[in-house]
């Protein structure tokens, strides 16, 4: 895409997910970060089920710290992957305890520093929790950059460089969120909109396909 193009796609996508914000619910940040980890290969509707059981038994990083990882597994198993899940919860509830006094780190270098943290869980909490400028690419937000031409990238992290080279700034956060609704109501992973895109006109996807 050139600039001019990069434009209207962001403009065009703010205008239709003006109230774009995560779906995930949580109270705190940590119970932010706990949802995220838990999110990966899961939808955000499982996850607020988990945890509104999940919370009502541990919320903290002390109550995550002293919990038996078979029994957080019990909770937690609908989700998924959910021994790695588990075990990564545990790691950083008592990074945070050791090296950030009880609290999650404000800043996406130091929340990178978390045992099971990687940059995508890092960058949804930098951004949602407080309010960083970050880009997380999820798989929605891999594959609609990508189908649209914002980024011609083969892996996340190309992809998250790219979007952050061609898009503004002070948008970033907002449009993360802008893009994962696209996937999820529009841009579909196997059978995309394609008629009903506001952005089929801009889309190198829909261009290529003959549309």
């Amino acid at each position: 895409m050139n600039k001019k193009e990069v434009l209207e796609t962001v403009k065009i996508l703010l205008e239709e997910y003006p109230d774009s914000t995560p779906a995930l619910k949580y109270t705190t940040p940590f119970e932010l970060l706990v949802a995220v980890i838990l999110s990966a290969q899961c939808t955000d509707e499982r996850v607020n089920k988990v945890t509104a059981e999940l919370f009502k038994r541990a919320n903290t990083p002390e109550q995550f710290a002293k919990m038996e990882q078979e029994e957080l597994q019990r909770y937690i198993f609908s989700c998924g992957f959910y021994r790695d899940k588990a075990s990564h919860i545990i790691s950083s509830s008592k990074d945070i305890i050791e090296k950030f006094n009880g609290q999650v780190p404000s800043s996406l270098d130091e929340l990178q520093t978390l045992k099971g943290v990687g940059r995508k869980t890092a960058n949804v909490v930098y951004s949602v929790a407080f309010g960083g400028d970050a880009i997380a690419v999820d798989t929605h937000v891999f594959r609609v950059s990508n189908r649209l031409g914002l980024a011609n990238a083969k892996t996340p992290l190309d992809t998250e460089n790219q979007l952050m080279a061609v898009l503004p700034k002070e948008k970033w956060s907002h449009l993360h969120h802008s893009i994962i609704f696209h996937g999820r109501r529009v841009c579909s992973a196997r059978k995309p909109n394609c008629e009903e895109c506001k952005l089929k006109n801009l889309c190198k996807y829909n261009t290529k396909k003959g549309g």
